[in-house]
């Protein structure tokens, strides 16, 4: 793989990206895990496929069509995103019906423009469930600054965004603007969601916000750890799914995510016999 590597951009690419992903989304994911959003994660995946269907759609229709599937993406995630937050606000009662209504969507859509593209094809598999050879220069770049933007954005509003997730009326009458803050997470969970799909897929991608935290809550003492943890165990599952999607040959997305699933139990079982060795101690 090393020579592989080194001679082919498209896998260096794909693997850089990978370092990126698998840090801003156990990053942002302690987040949305924490104020019990994970299934949001689902939602704008499926919302991202249609836009990305709907670029292979114009890419093939009109040859001069100036966006790209990934472009097209993450206009439509951004979309998602501020559709999700207007339902919400809708149904102050109901709130989490806005996710599936906004999947629902997503999936109608997805399958009216993959079929106007000639239906299930190499790159739209590979959209579902990632690629090891996916992403070039310019999908780099452009991971760059969304990653930029995201990481900015968290360590400035951090205190905010902390104060959201544990008690939100309680920030709310402390002065926090949280119809604002939430709005921006909610956008900044679109652009990370869109650019992990190019690693893990539309299919796997929430996995990849969810499973490296809930690890690290299993042995994190603080909120600052379970975010620490959280990207190292994200890491680990990015590069190890990686490897292991090169040599197999299949789709990193599978890898990554069943990497993720067994350092979970993993950690699991090792919580479990460590509580045991105390207990006898005791």
């Amino acid at each position: 793989m090393i020579d592989a590597f080194l001679n082919y951009e498209l896998l260096r690419n794909t693997f850089f990206t990978g370092i990126i992903v698998g840090f801003i989304a156990p990053l942002l994911g302690t987040f949305i895990v924490v104020r019990r959003l994970s299934l949001i994660a689902d939602g704008l995946s499926h919302v991202t496929l249609a836009g990305l269907s709907f670029g292979l759609f114009m890419n093939k229709k009109y040859t001069l069509f100036a966006l790209t599937p990934f472009h097209t993406g993450i206009i439509f995630s951004i979309i998602g995103a501020l559709v999700i937050e207007q339902l919400q606000r809708i149904y102050k009662g109901v709130r989490e019906i806005a996710i599936p209504i906004t999947l629902s969507v997503g999936v109608g859509l997805s399958v009216i423009f993959i079929a106007l593209a000639d239906g299930i094809n190499t790159d739209v598999f590979g959209y579902l469930f990632g690629s090891v050879a996916a992403v070039n220069r310019s999908d780099l770049y452009l991971i760059l600054i969304i990653s930029a933007i995201v990481i900015i954005t968290i360590f400035t509003l951090y205190k905010d965004l902390f104060a959201l997730s544990f008690d939100e009326e309680f920030a709310t009458v402390s002065g926090i603007r949280a119809k604002v803050i939430h709005t921006i997470f909610i956008l900044l969970t679109a652009l990370v969601i869109s650019a992990s799909i190019r690693i893990v897929g539309v299919l796997l991608v929430s996995a990849l916000t969810t499973l490296p935290v809930a690890t690290s809550m299993r042995i994190a003492k603080s909120f600052k750890q379970t975010i620490f943890y959280s990207i190292i165990y994200g890491e680990i599952a990015v590069i190890v799914g990686l490897i292991a999607g090169y040599y197999f040959e299949i789709p990193p997305g599978g890898t990554i995510v069943m990497t993720s699933a067994l350092l979970l139990g993993l950690t699991l079982l090792f919580k479990k016999w460590y509580s045991m060795i105390t207990l006898k101690k005791d």
